[in-house]
C-alpha cells in the first residue's frame, strides 16, 4: 500500500489528535493574511525532521527524540507554539548541520505534546505557511533562523486551475477505487474539499513519492507549476496500482486453472476406484500430498516433485521401482523443519539433573551454564559437549536428563565397533539395499528435527579399508557445518544444526584430533564413597526394590550394609557393579518371601557378608611407623583414589638400585631422581656417604600385579629414602603426594579429590601437598576434609621436616663399612 493510501484519510480526520471533532481548519487567503499580522515572526526556530516533508494546511505527528530538538519542542509549547519545520537532507544523519537541512520548510503549530514513557516526546503540528531561510542565527541549544515567507502564488479564477483541481480530484478518486482497503469515508472527505492551495498541498503530502520530490513541490511557488508536477507523480502512482492489479488478476486465473485441474484429477481418482483399478498412481499422489504439508525447502521441494514425475515414467515392474518408491517415502517420513519447544527454565533444569544424578557438582554447573548460553542465543553454534570419564558414572543418562530438561526428544546412537563411513553418510541408491546412514535413520525415527542426540562411546570408533567414520563425523559435529549435511543416499542436504549433539567417551586417547577438537570435553570424575551411600539409598536401592516387586516395607538398607558393599565387594568409579550387588541381595530377600521363609528385611553388614560370601577387596588402611623405610602415599586410579604404601629396605652390595611392583617408566625415573637429590643432600641429612656405594637400596611398592605410573609417588620414595638411610621414624599417620625435581622442587599433581578421601578412608590425620594444590582443595567440599591436616610445601626440605621425625626407629640398622683399601682390593 502506497503512503497516500496508507495516511490519506488519517490525515483527513484531524480532530483525534487535535482533541476537536472538527476537519481540518481550511486556511483561506484572507485568514493566512490575519494570521501573518499575529503570529508569523521574522525570527523562528527551526526543527529538522527525517522523511517527511510537512505542508500548509496538513496535520502529521512528529516523534521527537534528539536532546536538541526535545529542548526546542518544550520552549515553543511554553511559547507562542509556532516552530519552523525542515526536512533533512540525509536522513541517517543523527547530528545535522545547517547543511543538511533544506532550505525551504513550513512554519508549524504545536497543537498537542505527549510524552512518551520511554522518554521520547510525540508532537502534533500543523503546517501554515511556507518560507525560506535568509539568515541563520544560531544552531545552539538549536537551530534559530530568520526567514522569509513565502506566498502561495495560485490565479484568483480561471478555467486552468478549474481544470486542475478537477484533475487531481479524479486522480485522487481514481487511486482510492483501485485500493478498496481505503475507508468510503476518504471519497466523501476528498469530495468537500474546495480550497485548490489547500487540495494541493493535502495531496502532495500523501503521494507516494520520495523526500526529495515532495520537497521539489514545497519549493515551487508557482501554484500552476505546482499543480500540475503533482499531477505529474499521481498519474505514476496509478499507473503502478494498475500493473498489481493486473499481475493479481493474472495470479487468481492460473489458480483457478490449478483448481480446475485438482478437480479432473479427484474426479479420475473416483472413477479408478469404482473400476477397482487403484494403481501405482495412488501412491505417488497419497506421497505428493504428504509432501504438500511438509515445511521443507524449496529445493527439496522441487527435488522430491522430481522424483515423483520420475516413478510416474517408471513401469512398476521394473526393478528400478520400488528403489524410487522407498527414496520418495524416506523424504517424506524425514523431520523437515518440525521442532518442539524449548523449555529454558534452568531452575527446572537443575532440579532434573539434581533428582536424576547426585554429585557431579561441576558437570551439572557446566550443563546449565552451555543451557543459559543457547537460551540467550536461541541457535547452536557452539562447541559439541562431550562427557569424558570412567565407565558407570551416568554420561549417557546425562544426556538423557538433558533431554528431559529441555523438554526435547531424546535419541541414543552406540558408536561402538562401528567402522564403516557408510554407516554414516549412507550408500549411494544406486547399490543393491541401499538406505541412509545412522543419522539420517535416527531423525526419521524420532520425527523432530531438534532432538537431544547421544553419540554414546565416540571413542570406540574404529576404521579399515571401508573407511574412517571418525572422519565423517567431523562434518556432524560441526556447527559451521552442518547446517548442510549431505548423506550419500539422501542426495539433498539436511539441516543438523538445531540437534543438540552430546558424546560420551571413556578415552582420549584413541579420538582423532580434529574430531576432539571439535568437541568441548567435560570429565566426569568417578564417585566418592559418600557420593555412592547417597547414590545407592537415593536411586539404586529403590530401583532393585520395583524390579525385583519388593515394596518398602519388605527390605530396608541401613548406611553400614551399603558401606559394606562398596569398599569390599566393589572397586569401580561408577556405580554399576554395586548396583548389581545390591540387585543380588534383593533378589536373595525376594526368594525367602517368595517362598514363604523367615528372613529380616533390614539389611546390616553382616547380612551382606552373609549373603554375598567373603570380601572381594581388601581396604588399604594405615600401617605403623615402627619399621623404617614404610612411606604411606596416595594414589589415583580409574577407580578413584587409594593410599599407596612405598616400602624401601637396604642390603650390603655395591650400591645397586631395585625397583619392584610394575612400575612405570615416570616412577622409575621419580626413584631415580629422589636416589640422586639425597646423595647431593646426604651431608646436610647426615648421611655418610659410603652408604650409597656399600648397600644396594630395594624400593617395592605392594599390590605387584597391578601396573603403576606416574610422577605423584616422587616425594614419597624420597621419604622413604631418607627414612631408611637415616633409620628416623616416619611421623605417623601422615600421607603424601607430589611429584620432585632434581634440584629439590616441589611440583603439583593432579586427583586431589580422590587422594584426599582415600586418605580419609584409611585414617590419615596429616597430608604433605605442593603449594600450587591448595586450590584443589579449596573446591572440595568441607565436610569430606573435615578432621585432617594440610601441610603445603615448595621444597623437599620441607618435606622431610614434617614426616621424619628426629628419633630413631625401635630397631635400626647398625652400617657398618670396609676400609676403602679393601673396598679398592
Amino acid at each position: 500500500m502506497s503512503q497516500f493510501e496508507n495516511s490519506l484519510f488519517d490525515n483527513l480526520m484531524v480532530g483525534e489528535y487535535a482533541g476537536e471533532g472538527d476537519l481540518i481548519q481550511l486556511i483561506t487567503d484572507e485568514e493566512d493574511d490575519q494570521n501573518g499580522k499575529e503570529i508569523l515572526k521574522e525570527e523562528i526556530p527551526i526543527l529538522s525532521v527525517r522523511n517527511t516533508v510537512l505542508f500548509p494546511g496538513v496535520v502529521i505527528p512528529i516523534t521527537v527524540g534528539r536532546q536538541r530538538s526535545i529542548k526546542l519542542v518544550k520552549k515553543a509549547q511554553k511559547g507562542d507554539k509556532m516552530i519552523g519545520v525542515c526536512a533533512q537532507i540525509n536522513p541517517n544523519n543523527d547530528d545535522p548541520a545547517w547543511e543538511d537541512i533544506y532550505q525551504v520548510g513550513t512554519l508549524a503549530k504545536i497543537i498537542k505534546m505527549i510524552v512518551l514513557p520511554d522518554g521520547n516526546t510525540t508532537i502534533i503540528i500543523q503546517g501554515k505557511k511556507r518560507f525560506k531561510i535568509r539568515e541563520q542565527v544560531t544552531d545552539d541549544p538549536y537551530f534559530i533562523a530568520k526567514v522569509d515567507f513565502l506566498d502561495e502564488n495560485f490565479p484568483k479564477s480561471s478555467k486552468k486551475i478549474q481544470a486542475l483541481e478537477e484533475s487531481l480530484k479524479d486522480a485522487a478518486t481514481r487511486i482510492l477505487h483501485l485500493n478498496p482497503e481505503i475507508p468510503r469515508e476518504a471519497q466523501v472527505a476528498l469530495d468537500n474539499i474546495d480550497n485548490t492551495p489547500f487540495l494541493t498541498h493535502f495531496l502532495s503530502s500523501n503521494i507516494n513519492a520520495p523526500v526529495e520530490s515532495k520537497q521539489r513541490l514545497l519549493e515551487i511557488n508557482d501554484g500552476v507549476e505546482r499543480a500540475t508536477l503533482l499531477l505529474e507523480f499521481m498519474m505514476k502512482d496509478i499507473q503502478m496500482l494498475e500493473l498489481k492489479s493486473e499481475i493479481q488478476k493474472k495470479v487468481h486465473t492460473d489458480i483457478d486453472q490449478q483448481q480446475r485441474d485438482y478437480f479432473l484429477r479427484q474426479q479420475m481418482k473416483v472413477l479408478q476406484t469404482e473400476l477397482g483399478e487403484e494403481g501405482p498412481e495412488k501412491e505417488v499422489e497419497d506421497l505428493r500430498a504428504r509432501g504438500a504439508k511438509k515445511n521443507w525447502p524449496a529445493e527439496v521441494a522441487k527435488h522430491f516433485e522430481k522424483e515423483l514425475d520420475k516413478i510416474l515414467r517408471i513401469n512398476p515392474s521394473a526393478a528400478e521401482y520400488p528403489i524410487a518408491l522407498n527414496y520418495a517415502e524416506t523424504m517424506v517420513e524425514l523431520p523437515w523443519n518440525e521442532f518442539t519447544q524449548d523449555n529454558f527454565d534452568l531452575k527446572h533444569a537443575k532440579e532434573i539433573l539434581d533428582a536424576d544424578h547426585f554429585g557431579l557438582e561441576k558437570v551439572k554447573e557446566r550443563i546449565i551454564e552451555y543451557l543459559a548460553v543457547l537460551k540467550l542465543k536461541n541457535d547452536l553454534k557452539g562447541p559439541i559437549l562431550c562427557l569424558y570419564g570412567p565407565p558407570g558414572v551416568g554420561k549417557t543418562s546425562l544426556g538423557k536428563s538433558i533431554a528431559a530438561a529441555l523438554g526435547r526428544k531424546y535419541i541414543r546412537m552406540s558408536l561402538g565397533g562401528l567402522h564403516d563411513e557408510a554407516e554414516i553418510r549412507g550408500h549411494r541408491k544406486t547399490y543393491v539395499g541401499a538406505m541412509p546412514g545412522k543419522i539420517i535413520q535416527n531423525m526419521k525415527k524420532v520425527k523432530i528435527s531438534n532432538p537431544v542426540f547421544v553419540l554414546d562411546e565416540i571413542d570406540k570408533l574404529s576404521s579399515d579399508f571401508r573407511g574412517d567414520p571418525s572422519s565423517a563425523f567431523l562434518e556432524v559435529l560441526d556447527p559451521e557445518q552442518n547446517f548442510a549435511f549431505l548423506d550419500n543416499y539422501l542426495e539433498v542436504e539436511y539441516d543438523l544444526s538445531k540437534v543438540l549433539f552430546i558424546a560420551t567417551a571413556n578415552s582420549l586417547d584413541t579420538i582423532q584430533p580434529a574430531l576432539r577438537d571439535r568437541m568441548e570435553i567435560i570429565e566426569v570424575t568417578g564417585y566418592t564413597q559418600e557420593e555412592k551411600v547417597e547414590i545407592a539409598k537415593r536411586h539404586l536401592v529403590p530401583k532393585q526394590r520395583k524390579e525385583h516387586g519388593l515394596k518398602a516395607n519388605q527390605i530396608r538398607f541401613d548406611k553400614s550394609a551399603l558401606v559394606k558393599i562398596i569398599e569390599d565387594y566393589t572397586r569401580e568409579s561408577g556405580v554399576r557393579n554395586l548396583e548389581r550387588a545390591i540387585g543380588k541381595v534383593v533378589r536373595n530377600i525376594a526368594k525367602s518371601i517368595a517362598m514363604e521363609e523367615e528372613y529380616e528385611p533390614k539389611i546390616n553388614a553382616e547380612a551382606v557378608r552373609k549373603i554375598l560370601g567373603s570380601e572381594m577387596f581388601d581396604k588399604e588402611t594405615y600401617q605403623d611407623n615402627s619399621v623404617a623405610g614404610v612411606v604411606t602415599g596416595l594414589a589415583w586410579t580409574s577407580v578413584g583414589g587409594e593410599i599407596l604404601f612405598i616400602e624401601s629396605s637396604l642390603s650390603r652390595g655395591k650400591g645397586k638400585l631395585t625397583l619392584s611392583g610394575q612400575l612405570g617408566d615416570v616412577m622409575k625415573e621419580s626413584a631415580m631422581t629422589a636416589l640422586s637429590y639425597l646423595k647431593s643432600q646426604a651431608e646436610h641429612l647426615e648421611i655418610d656417604h659410603r652408604v650409597f656405594d656399600q648397600y644396594d637400596l630395594h624400593i617395592h611398592v605392594p599390590a605387584g600385579a597391578v601396573p603403576k605410573d606416574g610422577p605423584s609417588a616422587g616425594i614419597t620414595m624420597l621419604t622413604a629414602m631418607a627414612s631408611v638411610y637415616t633409620q628416623r621414624k616416619v611421623k605417623a599417620k601422615v600421607a603424601m603426594t607430589g611429584e620432585i625435581s632434581l634440584i629439590g622442587k616441589v611440583m603439583p599433581v593432579g586427583g586431589i579429590k580422590e587422594k584426599i578421601l582415600a586418605a580419609k578412608r584409611a585414617g590419615i590425620k596429616e597430608i604433605i601437598l605442593c603449594k600450587k594444590n591448595k586450590r584443589d582443595i579449596e573446591e572440595i567440599d568441607e565436610q569430606y576434609i573435615k578432621g585432617i591436616d594440610f601441610h603445603f610445601v615448595d621444597k623437599v626440605s620441607e618435606v622431610l621436616d614434617i614426616a621424619l621425625l628426629k628419633s630413631k626407629v625401635d630397631k635400626p640398622l647398625r652400617f657398618s663399612f670396609q676400609s676403602e683399601a679393601k673396598t679398592a682390593e
